[in-house]
Formats: structure tokens, sequence, C-alpha cells
């Protein structure tokens, strides 16, 4: 029916997919361009993907629409502006810079992102985008020289190393994941990306082991019901 040119069934579609193409701007944070500018040309790769998508073919609709969004992002970030990185931003790489160096002298090692953030009482995801956005962008017009002395280009040698499929499934598991209570997501993210054990987290909590050991198991079976409901 949006093929067809019903306006409100276009708009419905949309609306279904709003969530989608914030995901997918996310995936470009860092990089110093406004997220709203962002999500505006997704919107156009949305429609572009409403406009061309064939039912016959057996695939879901939002996995059709991914590839066409993130190549409208793509293809906005490729113009020949250079990208702006707010002020705040480039004052807080710089205070980030010279808080690891002096980290640096002190503990005779490079110091993790975590040891900067809590040194500047800043959340570790700022001191990442901060790095992220004031580290010189490699032009995508570069040229590179082959083994074979033939030349090629930054841009056509790029590639994500995740499919898109691949990438969807990591999407469907981070919307899973806000399902869940904040302390749930603490002791997952403890447990399964910081590597701790089930004493150090119950230490950090305050709470006893057991009761970590209970608290994972329910947040894992949560999180197993929350993917069965979003899975595509």
């Amino acid at each position: 029916m949006a093929q067809a040119g019903d306006l409100s069934a276009r708009e419905e579609l949309v609306q279904r997919h709003v969530n989608l193409i914030w995901h997918i701007v996310h995936r470009f944070q860092g990089r110093g361009y406004d997220p709203e500018d962002l999500f505006q040309v997704g919107a156009i790769g949305l429609l572009k993907a409403i406009d061309r998508f064939d039912v016959s073919r057996g695939l879901k609709f939002s996995t059709y629409a991914v590839p066409l969004i993130m190549g409208e992002i793509r293809r906005h970030m490729r113009d020949d502006q250079p990208i702006r990185v707010a002020r705040s931003m480039r004052e807080l790489g710089m205070r980030v810079e010279h808080v690891r160096q002096a980290l640096s002298q002190q503990l005779g090692r490079d110091p993790t992102t975590k040891e900067v953030a809590e040194q500047m009482g800043v959340d570790s995801g700022a001191i990442a985008e901060a790095v992220e956005a004031t580290r010189a962008p490699a032009s995508l017009n570069q040229p590179i020289e082959s083994l074979s002395g033939s030349e090629t280009h930054l841009g056509d040698i790029v590639k994500d190393e995740r499919g898109e499929a691949d990438w969807l499934e990591q999407m469907v598991l981070s919307q899973a994941f806000q399902t869940l209570d904040e302390r749930e997501r603490f002791i997952l993210r403890a447990r399964y990306v910081d590597c701790r054990t089930q004493t150090e987290v119950a230490r950090q909590l305050n709470v006893s082991q057991v009761q970590i050991s209970r608290l994972e198991r329910r947040a894992l079976n949560r999180l197993k019901m929350a993917l069965q409901d979003e899975s595509p």
C-alpha cells in the first residue's frame, strides 16, 4: 500500500522504523556530525527502501532497509566538507590527552579509558567520543599504492568487517538489553564485557556472590525472552 501511494501507510511504516534509523545513526557517533542531521539523511534512505522494497523476495523489510539507510549516511559523509568538531568536544579531547600523559608518567604505562574517566570525573563514553572526534580523519580519496604498483584509493578498500546481517543481530541484542533494569545491565556488562568474577561484582554491589549468581541467571533469562520477542 505504501508503494502504491497510500500516504498513511507510508507514514506508519516510517514511524515503525524510527528506532532503526537511530540505531544506525548511533553507529556513526563520534565522527563530528550532528546526530539529528544524520537521522534526516537516514530517513531519506528509509523512504528509498519503501519505494524499492520487493515483497516477493521474501526479505524482512528492516533487513532490506539497513544497507540503504547506511549507504545514504555514508554518501553524506563522503562529501568534500571538512568534519566540524564542536569546541567543547575539542577542549575535552585536549584535557583527555593532558590527563592521559600525566597518568602514563605516574603509572608507567598507558592508562585505560576507565582510569582517565575516573581521574577526570567524566563518563567513559564521553572520553572515547572526544578522542575519536578529535582524531585526524583519513581522506577516502587518499591514494594507496598496491603491491603490484597500481594506485587505488582508501575509499575503495575500506569495508565493514561484519556483514549487515550480523550487525542487525547486534542491533536486536542491543534493543533487548535495554529491556533489563539498570542493575541487571550492570551485572551483565561486568560479567561478560569486563570479564569480572561474580565475587568481584558482588563486592562492588555490596551483596553476596549467591545473590549475584541468582540475579545474573534472571537477567540472562529475561534477555533470552526479549530476544525471542525482538528476533527478526
